[in-house]
């Protein structure tokens, strides 16, 4: 309580931008001793941590929440293990810019598999409900554009000229068609 003037003095330049939370931190963590700020940071902090523990283990929406956001997480890892040298996992380049552009290129390649599923699944969603199919809105905040068992990562691409693509996108496969083949 005694420090309060100084924690909202801190919280209104950071809200109006006047100081960058950067140099905020750089600030306390330069000084050879702990300020009475950053103690009083601190106490915050725990005091924050104490009603967020108290919030989890009350509220099961939240505990669902933060599952579902964790599973996203871990499945966007998933994909980065992939698409990385084909889950060789291995950067044998010694300089930091080296290695700095092949985790940007699996960057650029992850975004690319989340664009395209995300632009096919609105496509495939469309198509779907023009037919008479019943897609439910609150279904389709369950559906990620994290998977990439339909791209072929091993590095062997075969390109057919006769594949009729309609509006550059192949065509569904619907369990009618599945079964007929059958």
């Amino acid at each position: 309580m005694e420090h309060w003037e100084e924690l909202l003095r801190l919280a209104a330049s950071i809200t109006t931008r006047t100081v960058a939370p950067s140099a905020i931190l750089k600030r306390l963590s330069a000084s050879s001793k702990s300020s009475d700020l950053a103690k009083a940071l601190r106490e915050l902090g725990r005091i924050e941590r104490t009603l967020f523990m108290i919030e989890w283990y009350s509220t099961s929406a939240l505990r669902r929440r933060c599952q579902a956001g964790l599973n996203k997480g871990e499945a966007a890892h998933k994909l980065k293990r992939a698409v990385f040298f084909h889950e060789h996992g291995e950067i044998r380049d010694r300089s930091f810019d080296s290695q700095a552009f092949r985790a940007s290129g699996l960057n650029l390649v992850v975004s690319a598999i989340v664009h395209w599923n995300t632009v096919y699944l609105s496509w495939a969603t469309t198509h779907l409900r023009n037919r008479g199919r019943n897609i439910p809105d609150e279904l389709l905040k369950h559906v990620s554009p994290l998977s990439w068992e339909h791209i072929n990562l091993s590095g062997i691409y075969s390109w057919d000229a006769e594949q009729k693509m309609t509006e550059g996108f192949k065509s569904l496969r619907l369990p009618s068609r599945i079964l007929r083949a059958a």
